[in-house]
């Protein structure tokens, strides 16, 4: 799967579709952070087009069989990266004034809307939806942000490295939204620590979410 390709992410839907007679847990994980100015296969500003819409098309196109599968779950890997984040609704690929942590910023605030959209949508169907922070994880996320770190900064975080969690650490909180008992019955809600949390406002707009459902729908050619 690419997700920096719609026609990728429609092929491997097609396929799951065809070939899987049920699917009980969808988890959305993969990602990109804060690379160059870059564009996917179709145009759009890289971070938003992997982290949300590629995921978003996926999503849409496997509900039918999601919800053919009820109880089922759909997890969304968002991150606390979100804080300080904003919808640039009139310049969704930034290119006007791109910033790679303003990017990543935007998709990772646009997986909690989506997840709030979805769960509205999906109400009373037995399909539930997640969103999450997984902490910070020692992976290849950070490939293309850590080169540009100045040293100064690197020695006095230092201390920090510690404290950062293993992969299977990290892979708690989406295990815990995609099987725990406990949360059958919620959804639209972001946890992070294997515990319910409350994101930053803008991640609580109902208006921005819809409004960022519809002109996602428009991109990925589902409007």
């Amino acid at each position: 799967l690419d997700l920096a390709s719609l026609q990728s992410v429609r092929d491997l839907a097609k396929d799951v579709q065809e070939n899987e007679e049920r699917l009980d847990i969808l988890i959305n994980n993969a990602g990109i952070m804060m690379c160059p100015k870059w564009e996917t296969e179709d145009g759009f500003e890289m971070q938003f087009g992997v982290n949300h819409l590629g995921h978003f098309l996926l999503t849409n196109c496997l509900l039918d069989l999601l919800k053919k599968s009820t109880p089922s779950r759909i997890v969304i890997v968002s991150s606390v990266g979100h804080q300080r984040g904003r919808i640039h609704f009139d310049d969704i690929n930034l290119d006007k004034s791109y910033n790679p942590e303003k990017s990543y910023r935007q998709s990772k605030l646009a997986n909690i809307l989506f997840c709030r959209e979805l769960a509205a949508r999906l109400q009373g169907t037995g399909v539930t939806v997640y969103s999450l922070h997984p902490g910070v994880i020692r992976t290849e996320l950070g490939r293309h942000f850590i080169p540009t770190v100045p040293l100064w900064k690197k020695m006095i975080f230092s201390p920090v490295l510690l404290l950062i969690k293993s992969p299977w650490e990290g892979a708690q909180t989406t295990i815990y939204c995609a099987v725990d008992e406990s949360q059958a019955n919620t959804s639209g809600l972001y946890y992070s620590d294997c515990a319910l949390k409350k994101p930053a406002p803008e991640a609580l707009d109902d208006a921005a979410a819809k409004k960022l459902w519809d002109l996602s729908a428009s991109m990925v050619g589902l409007a």
